[in-house]
């Protein structure tokens, strides 16, 4: 317990799925906790939760369009002034799309790189400068292993999550070059069973949706929540103080084949 006792973190996309799962992780360990996301009810509702079990203070949450770079300005202070601080941020909202690229819409294709990409460039751009205050810094984005391995029908998708391993390496590069005090990690997570699965759930029923998606995983197995939430709690704790620019794959040895 109390791996990052003492920080203080913001969690995007904390409503429900890997955000929800993570900053519960963290506030476990002894963070403060920031839960933001699109849907404030959702967010507000995992901070109760939270303060609920590890005491009142611990999380605060906000309603946030990570696409709003405004928005991310008024977040990031407001989430830096009830927690006393910040240094840790975890961009984990995110959509996908089914799509090739004969049909795929444009608009589309614009909107996941918004909400997967663009948000991760205003929140890094706004977070940097308030985090450089407060020691040891980590982001921690959240990409896919489909931004590694490609797939026809995912064009949207595997453009923007490929994007997101790139740029953190560009961002931890910047960093290192700038003080060395923050750190910048992709985390790079195969099928997990969260609500981004539920409409594969609902096509084949849960029990062989997962089975199904099981067989092209080397362990043979969907992944938790919690298998990408000690990830990044790993990225996010001074245990990986000298780990920064890594794609961390979580992919049960799919990416090795």
């Amino acid at each position: 317990m109390g791996r990052v006792s003492g920080k203080m973190a913001l969690v995007t996309g904390g409503a429900q799925g890997l955000g929800e799962a993570t900053a519960r992780m963290l506030a476990r360990e002894g963070a403060k906790v920031s839960v933001t996301d699109i849907n404030g009810e959702g967010a507000s509702k995992v901070a109760a939760a939270i303060n609920s079990e590890f005491g009142e203070g611990t999380a605060f949450a906000w309603q946030h369009d990570v696409t709003d770079a405004d928005r991310w300005k008024a977040v990031l202070q407001e989430a830096h002034d009830a927690m006393g601080g910040l240094n840790i941020l975890v961009n984990n909202a995110g959509i996908g799309s089914h799509g090739t690229i004969e049909n795929e819409s444009y608009e589309m294709f614009r909107k996941v790189q918004a909400v997967d990409v663009d948000s991760i460039f205003h929140g890094c751009q706004h977070a940097i400068p308030l985090m450089r205050a407060h020691g040891l810094g980590s982001i921690v984005n959240i990409s896919s292993i489909a931004g590694i391995i490609a797939s026809g029908n995912y064009i949207a998708y595997n453009t923007a999550k490929a994007a997101v391993r790139h740029m953190s390496k560009s961002i931890a590069l910047h960093c290192a070059k700038t003080g060395g005090q923050i750190r910048c990690n992709s985390v790079h997570p195969v099928f997990i069973n969260t609500p981004i699965l539920d409409s594969t759930k609902e096509m084949f029923g849960e029990e062989e949706a997962l089975a199904k998606l099981g067989r092209q995983i080397p362990l043979g197995r969907v992944g938790d929540p919690d298998d990408i939430a000690y990830a990044v709690l790993y990225l996010a704790s001074d245990e990986s103080k000298l780990v920064t620019g890594i794609e961390l794959k979580v992919d049960g040895g799919i990416s090795a084949m």
